[in-house]
């Protein structure tokens, strides 16, 4: 899988790129993660990439200009184009799956008081990752980057994202490590039984339980 992130602001990637499971999936092939820096598009010597909004208003606009050709140096008939924006529509497991099987994303960043009007056609869809406004789409852009790069086949094991909150309806059941009595709080015995279905069993009504305490809204 090949995703580009066009964005004003490359730096904010590095660390990111270090991460365990981005850094081994670039290192192993399965990954071809670029960052793309929109400043390299702008003319001039001061490569501004941002403007005053015509009729006025307070904050800065993206250019279309740097931002299209960012996309055009990079797009192909395989890709698909994301760009994240509050007016998007909200970002979901399901997304992340459907996103999974492209050849390549390609991820807009906008920044400021957002961006010219005329980009978003270019775009095959606008995402949100949520009600609430951020400096710039560097971050929502790194939710979509990790969450579709963990569902690739090979990047992790499949039983490990299979039983995964909002993959069934459900968030996922709570989970226990060593020690088993820790200051009077214990594991729950079913966890240590050994009896297999006793334990599904278990974790299926624990599942329930919480999805109906804490997120009644997705069963």
């Amino acid at each position: 899988m090949k995703i580009t992130i066009l964005t004003i602001c490359p730096e904010q990637f590095g660390d990111f790129m270090k991460t365990p499971l981005i850094a081994r999936s670039m290192a192993s092939g399965l990954l071809d993660l670029q960052v793309v820096d929109i400043r390299d598009f702008a003319p001039g010597s001061f490569r501004d990439v941002d403007d005053s909004p015509y009729g006025g208003g307070a904050g800065m606009i993206l250019r279309c200009q740097p931002v299209l050709d960012a996309l055009e140096s990079v797009r192909t008939p395989e890709s698909r184009v994301l760009i994240m924006a509050p007016v998007g529509e909200k970002y979901t497991q399901k997304d992340a799956h459907r996103l999974a099987t492209e050849q390549h994303l390609i991820i807009i960043c906008g920044h400021y008081e957002g961006m010219d009007a005329r980009i978003y056609p270019h775009a095959d869809e606008i995402i949100s990752i949520g009600d609430y406004i951020l400096t710039g789409g560097e971050i929502p852009a790194m939710v979509i980057a990790d969450s579709v790069m963990r569902l690739a086949p090979g990047s992790m094991k499949e039983e490990s994202t299979a039983e995964e909150s909002f993959e069934n309806g459900l968030l996922e059941y709570p989970q226990y490590t060593r020690p088993a009595d820790y200051k009077g709080q214990k594991v729950p015995e079913v966890l240590l039984s050994g009896d297999h279905e006793a334990i599904r069993r278990w974790r299926k009504e624990q599942s329930v339980l919480l999805t109906r305490k804490h997120r009644p809204d997705i069963m």
